[in-house]
C-alpha cells in the first residue's frame, strides 16, 4: 500500500491542528508555513477533512480550522480514509458479502488478502492523534515542524 501526498500531507496538517488549535482556529497560512505545504493544496485537504467531520472552519478575521472532535477520538485511520478512501491494498471479490468471485469457495489466497487488509486497518485505527502529538513533542521538542525539519 502506498499513500499519496493527500494522506501524508493531510495527516501532517491534522497533527498541526491538534497541536495548535486547542484554543483558537489555525489559519491555512500558519499550517503552510510550519509544514511546508502549499496553501492551495491545504485548502483542498481541509475541504475533504471538513466533509468527513474531522475538522471545522471559522470564517472571517481570526478564522481558520480546528478539530471537530477530541484528539483521543480521531485515529490515523479516520484521517487517511477521509483523504484516501479505502485503505485496503487488495480488492478481492471473494471477500465481498455478495461473493463476486467464481472461485471464492475454493480460493485460499483470499485469507491472505483479508489478513493483510485487517492488519492495516487495525494498525491505523489504533493510533490516535493524542498519541502522535505526545510523540511529536518528545521527538521535536520546541520545533514547530511535525517532521522536525524533514
Amino acid at each position: 500500500m502506498k499513500l499519496s501526498t493527500k494522506g501524508r500531507y493531510g495527516l501532517r496538517a491534522v497533527i498541526d491542528l491538534a497541536k495548535y488549535s486547542t484554543k483558537e482556529p489555525v489559519s491555512i497560512t500558519s499550517i503552510s508555513d510550519r509544514q511546508g505545504i502549499s496553501e492551495r493544496y491545504l485548502e483542498q485537504l481541509m475541504g475533504l477533512l471538513k466533509k468527513s467531520g474531522l475538522v471545522k472552519s471559522t470564517r472571517g478575521a481570526g478564522g481558520g480550522y480546528m478539530l471537530a472532535k477530541k484528539l483521543e477520538d480521531i485515529s490515523v485511520g479516520d484521517v487517511l480514509r477521509a483523504l484516501e478512501g479505502n485503505l485496503e491494498p487488495v480488492d478481492c471479490p471473494g471477500l465481498l458479502p455478495e461473493d463476486g468471485c467464481k472461485s471464492a469457495d475454493s480460493c485460499v489466497t483470499k485469507y491472505v488478502w483479508k489478513r493483510i487488509n485487517d492488519s492495516i486497518n487495525q494498525t491505523v485505527d489504533e493510533i490516535k492523534l493524542d498519541q502522535l502529538v505526545a510523540e511529536s513533542k518528545k521527538l521535536c521538542g520546541t520545533s514547530d515542524k511535525i517532521t522536525c525539519g524533514n
